[in-house]
């Protein structure tokens, strides 16, 4: 009976066997963690994911299903034509209140619907 025992310990296959075991948990390890990756592409969560916060390479990169879209910080600081949409408030509660600008056809319709509604509700409907 030793010398089927010696046979086990000199076989190349049983080596070669433990070998796949440790790349199938190697393998099953990289699954795990490209499944819990929030920029999965399997995923339909919206992400988005802020790199190098505050510095002049600042990366905002942003799921939205399936489909990522990549904005890079120029540095500089933005600018456009627009022009003033209202004013927004801060409530005692801490909730905010937007009040549309005057000379607006909607004006009229936007206050009588806050006139009747509490601050949070008005929040929740016009931010």
């Amino acid at each position: 009976m030793r010398f089927l025992d010696e046979d086990e310990e000199l076989n190349p296959i049983v080596s070669a066997v433990n070998l796949i075991d440790v790349f199938l948990v190697i393998i099953a390890a990289l699954l795990i963690a490209m499944a819990q990756n929030p920029m999965n592409i399997f995923s339909e969560d919206d992400v988005t994911v802020v790199k190098n916060a505050g510095k002049p390479n600042m990366e905002v990169i942003v799921k939205e299903g399936k489909e990522i879209k990549q904005y890079k910080s120029t540095g500089s600081i933005g600018s456009g034509e627009g022009m003033r949409a209202g004013v927004a408030y801060k409530m005692a509660d801490g909730s905010f209140v937007y009040v549309p600008e005057a000379g607006e056809q909607d004006t009229a319709n936007a206050a009588s619907q806050m006139s009747s509604q509490t601050p949070a509700q008005a929040t929740k409907e016009n931010l």
